[in-house]
């Protein structure tokens, strides 16, 4: 029998279409906050998830990056196994192997058998590694020993002095890279301890991120003495390069200044897990700070490292937005350690903070300027 409806329900009938219209907006507009400009440090750890609520859309142009010599092989076979059962064995990504020497046929063979994706394999030029031609070789040599007189490391490596410039300016002007937008950097004996289970190269494109890490620490004052003041000056003589940078308070200019530019607070990301979109580095702005950083020496007479030289430069250009902190994603490098700090995602790692420096909480760790340059 058909029961005629009370007074009481005709007029919740237009609460009831309030309510849930003014639900519907707040999730509309929670969506659009979470995905652009965080309020909290947990929003920016949170916001990895927005990925999933994309539709299914093309396929991102992306690649592993990997600067290796023949003698890592078994370093490398063991980061690229951890990549392959954490996340690419999903998804496919190829790897792009370099190498200042030409790979020997059993590294080719060896590497071919990981993982279904496919393998590209390049050598460096003398221009990618090398000295150049304004660089007073004698000098070099007298710098290296006075920074191994104080115990400075890698105080007397040329390979490495060379892999910090070319990481700096180069790799991503290597042929196999072109056509790709957005690269990982892998290198050897490094561990990827939790399941990932999105596509980081999608999240990236999606969210309009540009730069993103796990790692990021304080950088050995005595290797980038006159960075700082290579940067300043680079400021001081472009100015129409800087005007092109986002405003001070829109991008992670308080990341690596603690008193608007006077000194550098060395706070750097560590670029030996770096995601990143590679128009960053070809941008005719990246490409003149570069070349300038480039002319003083500082890579030769000093030891500059890429790290510094990218988030620097980065911090600048970027907007706060187009930052990623990927703190669901399990990763060591030497003896420090990042692992998901909330239990949910810990559940789906293999971490071990007892055995390792754990970077919330270590000496130099600069999480917490990153927090409050994003916040502030």
């Amino acid at each position: 029998m058909f029961t005629k409806p009370s007074c009481n329900t005709r007029r919740s009938t237009p609460i009831l279409l309030l309510f849930f219209s003014t639900a519907l907006l707040l999730i509309l507009i929670s969506f659009y906050y979470f995905t652009t400009i965080p309020s909290g440090i947990a929003d920016v750890w949170n916001e990895y998830r927005t990925a999933k609520n994309f539709d299914p859309d093309d396929p991102v142009n992306a690649c592993f990056v990997i600067l290796v010599r023949n003698s890592e092989l078994e370093g490398i076979k063991s980061s690229i196994k951890q990549m392959e059962s954490t996340f690419n064995n999903k998804y496919n990504y190829p790897y792009v192997f370099l190498n200042d020497d030409d790979f020997t046929e059993e590294f080719i063979e060896e590497t071919k058998k990981l993982g279904k994706a496919e393998k590209f394999y390049g050598k460096l030029d003398e221009q990618m590694w090398g000295y150049p031609d304004f660089i007073n070789q004698s000098v070099a040599a007298e710098q290296r020993q006075k920074m191994v007189e104080t115990n400075v490391p890698y105080a007397d490596s040329e390979s490495y002095r060379h892999m910090c410039r070319f990481q700096s300016g180069f790799f991503f002007r290597h042929p196999l890279l072109d056509g790709y937008e957005y690269y990982w950097r892998i290198e050897p004996e490094v561990d990827f301890l939790c399941e990932i289970d999105y596509d980081v190269f999608k999240f990236m494109r999606n969210n309009g991120k540009k730069y993103a890490f796990t790692l990021t620490f304080t950088e050995f004052v005595a290797t980038i003495p006159t960075l700082w003041d290579t940067v300043k000056d680079f400021r001081r003589d472009h100015p129409e390069i800087i005007k092109r940078f986002p405003p001070k308070e829109k991008s992670l200019w308080k990341f690596i200044t603690d008193d608007d530019g006077k000194t550098y607070n060395t706070c750097h990301f560590w670029t030996n897990f770096e995601i990143a979109a590679l128009d960053l580095w070809r941008s005719n702005e990246y490409l003149q700070f570069f070349n300038y950083l480039d002319q003083s020496g500082g890579f030769f007479y000093e030891r500059w490292g890429d790290a510094p030289v990218h988030s620097i430069a980065a911090a600048m250009m970027l907007r706060k937005e187009e930052f990623h902190f990927f703190h669901d994603m399990g990763y060591r490098h030497t003896s420090v350690l990042h692992c998901p700090a909330d239990e949910s995602t810990l559940k789906k790692c293999s971490c071990n903070h007892d055995s390792f420096v754990w970077d919330y909480n270590s000496k130099g760790s600069c999480l917490r300027t990153f927090d409050r340059a994003i916040l502030n």
